[in-house]
């Protein structure tokens, strides 16, 4: 492996800090081989993980449906992604003018190393997975995709929501880059996902949000989607935000007709969509719903990683 360019130094893997520089992982492990493995990005705000206890449900569930062996608590977890920040200077509070940490946070999970060969060979019930933990200098969203909007395009790849994957997310991301590359090759940001039966889906990292009115409208977890920490806050919010909640199946006409459209992550926050297929959503332009729910969140979390710290900031 190439030394890291983006200024990182170490990493958490199995129990303890390493050099970010490597050599890391065991060429059989089969995260590498497979893609047999699982994994959550979230942000932290002076070293506060946001909605870490949402996270580690999802990845919990996520290793009950992959059948790992995930042996490191929640507890240990959250020691380690603590142990990381403050390693990557990331984890600043504000106190005596000093710098607030924001990160970004990627913990991923594999089955493990294994020396033989197939998808379930012998000895793959003892193993014990791999945990590797990352982080990164959180970096706002560009400002010309806030100001101007997502361009996104239909993927050809179709999501199947009877499948039973369809709601964990695996390291197995070829469909997902895929995707991306038929927006690249169409001089779009992002590929949408439909169903099966040509319903709205979900982005290749993000959540799909319409405002119409005062609605605000997600697909249902039915239609093949990850449950989004940031889309679950938004339907919670909803009401005191102004807007009513509503999860229901969306056709593409209808995403178009929409007055406005965004999609959601954890990290990149709340993000302008405002074209598919080169035909505008609404008027074509981030509208002032979307700029208002970004601003809300961005003050969510920064109230969220404050009152988190309160007993331990003198008064």
């Amino acid at each position: 492996m190439t030394a890291p360019t983006d200024g990182r130094h170490s990493i958490w893997l199995d129990g303890g800090l390493i050099d970010a520089r490597g050599p890391h992982l065991n060429v059989t492990d089969r995260g590498f081989q497979l893609g047999d493995g699982l994994f959550e990005t979230a942000r932290a705000r002076r070293g506060i993980v946001i909605e870490f206890d949402e996270h580690l449900e999802r990845l919990r569930s996520g290793c009950l449906a992959l059948g790992l062996n995930l042996t490191v608590s929640d507890d240990q977890l959250a020691d380690a992604i603590a142990e990381l920040l403050a390693a990557e200077e990331l984890d600043g509070t504000g106190r005596d003018d000093g710098p607030v940490g924001d990160a970004a946070i990627r913990i991923t999970v594999s089955r493990g190393p294994l020396e033989r060969r197939g998808l379930l060979p012998a000895g793959f019930e003892d193993l014990v997975a791999t945990v590797a933990i990352q982080c990164w200098p959180y970096v706002a969203t560009a400002a010309g995709l806030l100001e101007h909007g997502v361009r996104a395009i239909s993927s050809t790849i179709r999501r199947d929501p009877s499948s039973p994957l369809a709601g964990v997310k695996t390291t197995s991301r070829a469909d997902y880059v895929v995707a991306r590359l038929e927006a690249a090759r169409a001089s779009a940001d992002d590929a949408l996902f439909l169903t099966l039966a040509g319903q709205v889906s979900e982005a290749t990292a993000a959540n799909l949000f319409v405002v119409a009115g005062t609605t605000l409208a997600t697909p249902p977890l039915t239609a093949a989607i990850l449950a989004g920490t940031t889309r679950t806050w938004l339907l919670a919010h909803a009401e005191r935000l102004g807007l009513v909640a509503a999860e229901v199946d969306l056709q593409p006409a209808e995403l178009l007709a929409a007055d406005e459209a965004f999609l959601s992550g954890s990290v990149a926050g709340i993000v302008p969509l405002v074209a598919l297929d080169g035909r505008p959503i609404g008027s074509g332009r981030p509208g002032p719903r979307t700029r208002a729910l970004r601003a809300a969140r961005e003050d969510w979390i920064d109230a969220m990683s404050m009152a988190a710290l309160l007993p331990e900031l003198p008064d």
